[in-house]
């Protein structure tokens, strides 16, 4: 109908030339509406093929997770991603659900990477990425009974982390939170000599427990507060670290004895579970400050509660507890010698993306077969 609607007057090629144009525009919208189609029976979900037009490995992402790290995937073109898209973790059996057939999985630390979710997954799953430092929250053995590659995102958090924990020091040694309730509630009378009265760093002995990459940040910060001497202890002398500084390796109840504050920044490991309880709570001055911004897992929590309400040590601040949240009617809120923060230690707009990023990018490298950027040694 086309052709002869409006033909071409050429003497020899004009109706063919229109004929052709209007038959492949005929096949062209066949072509599209089998497409849309079949889009529209598979829930709007296209599996992606390659250059070669095979289908793309799919992956899934447990939580909505900062831009940087979702452009990386989306730009790839190396897989079909499936997202968990809200800021809440994802359920358990949704996450055994979607796992099933996937190359690589994109996780962060409120997922429980174990047995039963590395079966549900099946043998496709080659790499697991997580968007954190710590991966006490994988299953290590599982992942190298079964090949599977582990990347994670170490470095990139470091400056932040340790500006959380000189602030979070800062705030529990001169009793800040303390203060301001008692501007709002009307306790500010006043000026008395020792209203308030916390403790400074100057002249003092701060004491790392893990002397890693986030504990040397923490000292080279506190540096300039002038504090005298700095000690560590760890599972054996760090040199490369500590020279740095200097600190002075001793063992942990040397530490407990000595310190003035005490900053936890160690992994979570079977050796390191509870290692702060009632033996390192009851060497610890009268005086000292507790800060901890690794793992809430480290910290005997009762114990620590013990140790402020009897006043064996002046006070504690945590970025991290025992469980994540915290339920409000824990005993430890209602004190006020302990500043309790919700996990927020990498929490910036920067170092959030950064980690993003890497986790995406150690995630893409995995389904390749390359060398990530960052990976756990299995």
């Amino acid at each position: 109908r086309l052709a002869r609607k409006h033909p071409i007057q050429s003497p020899a090629f004009g109706r063919c030339r229109c004929f052709c144009s209007a038959m492949g525009t005929l096949c062209h919208l066949r072509r599209l509406k089998t497409t849309l189609v079949s889009e529209f029976h598979s829930g709007g979900k296209l599996q992606a093929p390659n250059a070669a037009g095979k289908q793309l490995p799919r992956i899934y992402v447990t939580r909505r997770i900062p831009p940087r790290g979702m452009k990386i995937l989306r730009q790839s073109g190396l897989c079909n991603i499936e997202q968990w898209d809200s800021d809440e973790p994802v359920p358990r059996s949704e996450l055994l659900e979607k796992v099933a057939g996937i190359r690589g999985l994109y996780c962060l630390l409120t997922e429980k990477i174990d047995a039963k979710v590395l079966d549900a997954a099946g043998p496709s799953l080659r790499v697991v990425s997580t968007m954190s430092v710590g991966y006490d929250h994988v299953s290590l053995e599982e992942l190298k009974k079964r090949g599977i590659r582990l990347g994670y995102t170490p470095d990139v958090l470091t400056e932040a982390v340790a500006e959380l924990t000189v602030a979070l020091l800062l705030a529990t040694s001169r009793r800040l939170l303390e203060a301001v309730d008692e501007a709002k509630n009307g306790g500010w009378g006043t000026w008395k000599p020792l209203w308030m009265c916390g403790y400074g760093l100057t002249d003092s002995t701060v004491g790392i427990l893990g002397l890693g990459r986030i504990g040397a940040a923490v000292m080279a910060r506190l540096k300039p507060f002038g504090v005298k001497r700095f000690l560590y202890a760890d599972a054996g002398p760090r040199p490369d670290m500590a020279t740095k500084i200097p600190a002075e390796f001793v063992p942990l109840d040397e530490l407990a004895r000595h310190s003035d504050v005490i900053v936890v920044c160690c992994a979570l490991t079977p050796e390191t579970q509870g290692i702060c309880g009632n033996s390192l709570f009851s060497r610890m001055k009268d005086t000292a400050i507790f800060i901890n911004t690794s793992r809430g897992g480290v910290v005997n929590q009762e114990a620590l509660y013990q140790a402020l309400v009897n006043g064996q040590i002046a006070a504690a601040g945590l970025d991290v507890t025992e469980p994540e949240p915290l339920p409000t009617d824990h005993p430890l809120f209602k004190l006020k010698n302990c500043v309790i923060l919700p996990h927020i230690a990498s929490a910036t707009v920067a170092t959030r993306n950064a980690m993003a990023a890497l986790a995406a990018s150690n995630l893409l490298a995995g389904l390749q077969g390359k060398a990530m950027g960052k990976e756990v040694p299995l």
